[in-house]
C-alpha cells in the first residue's frame, strides 16, 4: 500500500474509534468524505503503477529504437572504408578512394523550363521544396492523382 491508502485507512480507523453516530447529518458528511478520500488514494496508487508500467514500456522500446538507429545507420564516423587503410579522412591520400554511389553528381532538367541542375544524390530530401534558380518554380513537382483512377 502506498502512504496515502495507509493514511486514509488510519483516518477512518481513527473515526471509528471515536464510535461517532453516523446516523447524524454532520457524522454523515464525515463518513462520505472518508471513503471519498480512501477512493481517491485507491485510485492514485492503480494510477501510479500504471505510470511506472508505461514508463518502463517506453523505455524498452527507446533501448530498442537506439539498437534499430545503430543497425541502420551504424557510428557516424568520418573513415574510409574502401581499403584496409587507417584513415579517418574521406580524402585520404593513401587510396584511391572515390565517394559512395550517393555522393554522384546528378544532372536534372526542369520540368517547367528545361535548365540543367547539378546536385548530389545524398543531398536532396524529397519531402522539401526545391525551386529552379532560373525559373523559380518546383523542379520535384508532386504527381497529381486523376480523379478517374480513383474512381474506378
Amino acid at each position: 500500500m502506498s502512504k496515502l491508502t495507509d493514511k486514509a485507512s488510519y483516518i477512518k480507523g481513527l473515526a471509528a474509534g471515536m464510535k461517532l453516530n453516523m446516523e447524524k447529518d454532520s457524522n454523515k458528511l464525515l463518513a462520505e468524505l472518508l471513503e471519498l478520500v480512501s477512493d481517491m488514494a485507491e485510485e492514485l496508487e492503480v494510477m501510479g503503477e500504471a505510470h511506472e508500467e508505461l514508463n518502463e514500456y517506453v523505455e524498452s522500446i527507446d533501448d530498442d529504437l537506439a539498437d534499430l538507429e545503430e543497425t541502420l545507420f551504424g557510428d557516424d564516423d568520418d573513415e574510409c572504408h574502401c581499403h584496409d587503410c587507417d584513415c579517418e579522412d574521406d580524402d585520404c591520400d593513401c587510396c584511391d578512394c572515390e565517394d559512395d554511389e550517393d555522393d554522384e553528381l546528378i544532372s536534372y532538367a526542369c520540368p517547367s523550363c528545361g535548365h540543367e541542375i547539378e546536385f548530389r544524390a545524398s543531398d536532396v530530401d524529397f519531402d522539401e521544396d526545391y525551386l529552379c534558380p532560373a525559373c523559380n518554380k518546383p523542379v520535384f513537382p508532386e504527381l497529381e492523382e486523376d480523379d478517374e483512377e480513383t474512381e474506378e
